[in-house]
């Protein structure tokens, strides 16, 4: 049995994420190859073969591949999938893009976001916004699933180096689009799906305004990330990037608070796998409160400034 690890990366540094699917993938079992596809990836190929558990790195580089278009990616990973029975890579943006268009080429199923691995061919996923966990067991001859990071631990580099290994990427454009522009927020704070703290806010914080004066010094003094529920960013308190929860970002960070939020099924979809989870609502009764560690019931316009002053 081997499988085929995708690598997320951004041409200079691996993502901890790769490493979080590696440890998924390692739980399947057999020998297991990570494709990186890119260009001038030398850093991200060395970071890789360093990763315990790893047989090989394949590196595949060209111009069509620098922004891992999904056309052009999907079409590399099937000319590989002949040689492997499992295609696994981490559930995020690149992978959910990229990994459908594998299955489709295939003509298989997808297992989106496996949580755990009962064995080689069943796993369990989350269904109905987390509140059910389905398993799923598959007879495809190729798998192809992504993995939900947040339920697995990143896998630390080994003793040895595994050997990397160019591969001929042919003609490696698919000529169905073309990047125009990658325009990225520019911020200071650690990156929302890997990081250890993460002090978001909710509705209840009223106004861009108050969401910046009152969340940020919190997340400044903690060395934390900034994250906010749905209803916050639809109000326009937050950009859409800071989002948590189904149909955001997914983390399971070491603490997570949780200000002025409610507990909609869509956020906790999102944050319950967090290791300590703090909650402020002046609302005794929100959902919030039943998955929360921790429950502070009163203004968080009273409580944050006290918690900061004693940070």
């Amino acid at each position: 049995m081997a499988i085929l690890l995708f690598a997320e990366h951004d041409n200079i540094a691996l993502s901890e994420q790769t490493a979080k699917a590696l440890s998924a993938a390692a739980k399947i079992g057999g020998d297991i190859d990570i494709l990186v596809a890119g260009k001038d990836v030398s850093t991200v190929a060395e970071a890789s073969a360093k990763l315990s558990g790893v047989r090989t790195v394949l590196v595949a580089q060209s111009d069509a591949l620098e922004n891992q278009l999904a056309e052009n990616a999907a079409s590399l990973i099937v000319s590989l999938s002949g040689d492997y029975d499992t295609i696994v890579a981490a559930a995020t943006a690149n992978g959910k893009n990229i990994l459908p268009r594998v299955a489709a080429l295939l003509d298989v199923m997808q297992i989106s976001e496996v949580m755990d691995v009962v064995d080689p061919d069943t796993f369990k996923r989350p269904i109905y916004a987390g509140n059910a966990v389905e398993v799923v067991q598959t007879t495809d001859a190729t798998k192809v699933m992504t993995i939900r990071t947040s339920s697995f631990g990143a896998t630390e580099d080994g003793s040895t180096t595994a050997p990397i290994k160019s591969i001929d990427v042919g003609a490696a454009d698919a000529g169905k689009s073309s990047f125009i522009e990658n325009i990225l927020s520019q911020n200071d704070r650690p990156e929302l799906g890997s990081a250890k703290i993460i002090v978001s806010g909710g509705r209840a914080l009223g106004s861009e305004e108050k969401f910046k004066a009152v969340i940020t010094p919190l997340a400044d003094k903690l060395g934390a990330a900034v994250g906010a529920s749905r209803a916050a960013v639809d109000a326009g308190y937050a950009p859409n990037d800071l989002q948590v929860g189904q149909t955001g970002k997914v983390v399971a960070p070491d603490l997570y608070i949780a200000c002025g939020i409610s507990g909609a099924i869509q956020h906790l979809a999102g944050m319950k796998d967090s290791k300590i989870i703090v909650a402020i609502n002046t609302d005794e009764d929100a959902p919030i409160f039943q998955v929360a560690d921790y429950g502070i019931v009163g203004d968080l316009f009273d409580v944050l400034p006290e918690l900061e002053g004693q940070l």
